[in-house]
């Protein structure tokens, strides 16, 4: 029985991408389905692409050149959803659902808390409880996989330069590493969620996102902010988790799984 495969990829801007092999990218990894975030675009600013992906599900910011989310999929979905739910919340086209036989699978990009940590609160005290609160509702039907930016390094292994980024007595810390974040992101695994890659991988350092300064990426001076995340129901049918950081294109890299069907 072949694997299911689940690509996920923040593009930083689908137009963009579309120019730095995009396209053949998906064509060698040959996804089942690929979630993307970070589109920065609405369907009818993007040319037909990815013909042979029969169904693909867009949810675009209502702010032009801003956050979105998209998902083609060769399997069609028995229900597609987009949003929480909470109108205010789903404004920025950050979440996209797909109910399939047996299991959900959540494509989202979680808000960033900003530089001077302007949207750390809402983040914190808003948004991550209400995405934990949702995946945990479709968890009553049936097993959940969300991927995506989550815009968090959960721990130290997570981050080439964790002591200049954490919260100390006198600092608040850097957005993806304050300590806000990071209980937030406890609070998924303590729910019963599983890391894919770090259930996989306990000491590997590999990194899914770099700043475009200082040669980040040539460096390897990046953090892990992109994940797979799924219910423990299904962990004996996780075969593998893949960070593709060698895939240019975006200051992100593509993530992905490998499920038993």
């Amino acid at each position: 029985m072949t694997n299911l495969k689940i690509i996920s990829w923040n593009v930083n801007g689908i137009r963009a991408v579309l120019k730095k092999g995009f396209e053949k990218f998906v064509q060698t990894h040959d996804p089942d389905i690929l979630c993307i975030q970070e589109t920065k675009a609405h369907p009818h600013q993007v040319d037909e692409i990815l013909d042979n992906y029969e169904h693909h599900y867009w949810n675009s910011a209502e702010k032009k050149g801003y956050s979105g989310t998209a998902v083609f999929s060769k399997i069609k979905p028995l229900k597609v959803q987009y949003g929480l739910g909470i109108e205010e919340l789903d404004k920025e086209g950050r979440v996209i659902s797909l109910e399939f036989e047996n299991y959900f699978l959540v494509n989202v990009y979680t808000p960033n808390s900003q530089r001077g940590l302007t949207r750390l609160e809402y983040r914190h005290k808003t948004w991550d409880v209400e995405f934990l609160k949702f995946v945990k509702n479709l968890e009553k039907d049936k097993p959940v996989i969300f991927c995506g930016d989550l815009n968090v390094a959960h721990k130290e292994i997570d981050l080439k330069n964790f002591k200049t980024n954490k919260t100390t007595k006198t600092r608040p810390g850097n957005a993806g590493f304050t300590d806000q974040e990071r209980e937030s992101f406890d609070k998924i695994i303590k729910a019963g969620f599983i890391d894919t890659f770090r259930y996989l991988y306990p000491e590997k350092i590999q990194y899914t996102w770099w700043s475009y300064m200082f040669n980040a990426r040539k460096k390897d001076v990046g953090w892990r902010i992109d994940y797979f995340c799924i219910s423990k129901s299904l962990k004996n049918n996780l075969k593998d988790a893949l960070i593709l950081n060698e895939v240019m294109g975006s200051d992100h890299c593509p993530v992905g799984i490998e499920v038993e069907k």
